[in-house]
């Protein structure tokens, strides 16, 4: 409802959006929860399949909404990826593992679908920006969620954005309640995933952030290079927490090299077929 819109939702309002990139499909079902639903953005113009960037949203495990995140999802389509949001459950309704089975339930429908709305099931990315980012690590890298599921052999890559990926002990409300209350231990960070086969990973965050410490990104691309695993990892100046979501929006480009960084690894990975995207807002 408009009334209970968040502060990024009016932000994602309002803000111009990049051209050429509709929504082709909005609240498909892919499990049986009410929160499990996605939504597909896709650019005028490809011809042939592309490839699939699925993006989880952050909000400490326990907020979000796909539809507040039209801009991401515009600007990330207009990069020639068909794009998906999907909600996921949060707390109160879920703790660990029960949201990252929700995120990996979304990926497993991507592959399966994919092909129905003009994607490539075999080039899959996993985004997200903070606990988010997260979610796009685990599912990408943590086996024990990939049994029983059919997406682990199509992940390209995973871009991680300002994430937490080395927080235990739990020491603030936000992981204490997500993850405490489960028994969840050193098992639930990434840090500790065998990363032998993990995908290349994309790892952004600004050295400003004060809501996710940069150690976080540092360990997890300390521990991938330790594994021979292709990391790229980047430190934006300044940049806080909310920097790497907002510079991927149209007119706040400007704040961070964020958007072109993104694309140049991601294009190295998935080539993408031709299409007439316009960069203009709309």
């Amino acid at each position: 409802m408009v009334g209970n819109r968040s502060a990024l939702g009016w932000l994602d309002l309002l803000m111009p959006k990049d051209r050429g990139v509709r929504r082709i499909a909005r609240n498909l079902v892919y499990g049986p929860k009410s929160r499990h639903r996605l939504d597909i953005y896709a650019p005028h113009g490809a011809t042939g399949p592309l490839p699939v960037l699925l993006f989880y949203y952050g909000g400490g495990w326990d907020s979000g909404e796909k539809g507040e995140y039209q801009s991401v999802a515009k600007a990330l389509a207009a990069l020639g990826y068909l794009t998906v949001i999907a909600d996921y459950r949060v707390y109160p309704d879920a703790i660990y593992p029960a949201f990252l089975e929700d995120c990996a339930d979304a990926a497993h429908w991507v592959v399966r679908h994919a092909a129905e709305y003009g994607g490539d099931p075999a080039r899959l990315i996993l985004a997200g920006h903070s606990a988010g980012a997260y979610n796009a690590v685990m599912v990408g890298a943590d086996r024990r969620l990939q049994r029983g599921r059919r997406y682990a052999k199509s992940v390209r890559a995973i871009v991680g954005l300002s994430g937490p990926y080395d927080f235990y002990p739990y020491d603030v409300e936000v992981s204490i309640r997500s993850f405490g209350g489960a028994g969840a231990g050193e098992e639930s960070q990434p840090i500790n995933l065998d990363l032998s086969a993990a995908p290349p990973m994309f790892l952004a965050h600004g050295t400003g952030d004060k809501t996710v410490r940069l150690r976080n990104t540092e360990a997890l691309a300390r521990h991938m290079r330790e594994a021979g695993r292709r990391v790229e990892e980047v430190h934006y100046p300044g940049a806080s927490h909310a920097d790497t979501l907002l510079s991927l929006m149209f007119l706040l480009r400007w704040r961070l090299p964020l958007y072109r960084d993104l694309e140049r690894f991601l294009t190295a990975l998935t080539p993408q077929p031709s299409c007439a995207v316009k960069r203009e807002p709309l």
